[in-house]
């Protein structure tokens, strides 16, 4: 019998996490996304536009001004409830995108080193229905997809499911509701929520928004405790880049004009105020405030650990 030292498991980074009065959200790392993602998703922020905003280097852009985006969960503790936000491209799906094919990360390991063990997850919010929102919805299991928390409610705005289901969709899509979200209704664990103008409260100190454009029924998430609030922004904003340029839509924007729309109303809101928001495919530092600069916005960091702050 050998006596050597048997090699340990690396153990999972911590993640980061801020404060919001008594709720506490971590970033669930699941990777960073390819340097070509930028060009393709948000075609017009170009080099010059990127340079225009030297703010955004070089946490969110390179010096190339190649943009910085990344794949990403959030976490949430809230008055007892474990409440995940987006579930990430997930691994082992089959995909269209190169870049999410196949994948194969340790997001399941940061997970449960942040608290958060697939059956102790109470909640999971689904800003939207889009392939790198809703893949670890599900794991395999003797051939199937399964529920990857079991014990979980899966939540999205009724308006988002009716559009899909009234929509006659590609196969990749198809495949990637076959494969990350109807198991999970099969399951019986989808609930379909009413998303009011004003917004509908999901748990205390929990609100979705409706925040329609990229999707006809996607939300953001607002959290509030203690008087400091923060918002999670699903792809209302992509990446930072259009907080100084509200006006550039993405690539897959379903209605761009209202998609604009949406973004100006949502930084109006945020600007100077002490809110924090946390962007869905923000880079590191990932949690800012929001201030006006000129006729437009910029992202002030925020390192984690820290909370809403006034300013």
């Amino acid at each position: 019998m050998s006596t050597a030292p048997q090699p340990s498991t690396p153990a999972a980074p911590q993640a980061p996490a801020w404060s919001v009065g008594s709720h506490t959200v971590r970033r669930i790392d699941e990777s960073a996304l390819p340097a070509g993602t930028g060009p393709w998703l948000l075609p017009g922020a170009t080099a010059d536009v990127v340079a225009r905003s030297p703010w955004l280097r070089p946490d969110f852009a390179d010096e190339q001004g190649v943009l910085r985006l990344a794949s990403h969960s959030f976490a949430v503790e809230a008055d007892g409830l474990r409440i995940l936000v987006d579930t990430g491209i997930g691994n082992g799906k089959q995909r269209a995108n190169p870049a999410w094919h196949n994948l194969d990360t340790d997001y399941e390991a940061r997970l449960a080193a942040a608290g958060f063990a697939p059956e102790t997850v109470d909640l999971v919010v689904l800003t939207h229905l889009h392939t790198d929102h809703v893949g670890w919805n599900t794991r395999p299991e003797d051939g199937s997809w399964v529920p990857t928390f079991p014990h979980a409610r899966y939540l999205t705005s009724r308006t988002e499911w009716n559009y899909w289901a009234g929509t006659e969709m590609e196969e990749a899509r198809q495949q990637m509701f076959r494969d990350s979200v109807h198991p999970v209704r099969d399951a019986g664990l989808l609930d379909l929520v009413d998303v009011a103008d004003e917004g509908t409260d999901i748990a205390p100190g929990v609100r979705l928004l409706p925040s329609p454009g990229h999707t006809p029924g996607q939300v953001t998430v607002e959290l509030s405790s203690r008087g400091e609030t923060a918002l999670i922004s699903g792809d209302s904003i992509h990446h930072p880049v259009q907080m100084g340029h509200p006006e550039l839509c993405s690539c897959v924007d379903i209605a761009p004009g209202l998609a604009a729309r949406t973004r100006h109303q949502l930084l109006e809101s945020l600007a100077g105020t002490s809110s924090l928001l946390l962007g869905s495919h923000f880079p590191p530092p990932t949690a800012g405030h929001v201030r006006r600069e000129g006729t437009a916005y910029r992202l002030v960091p925020v390192a984690h650990g820290a909370g809403p702050v006034s300013g």
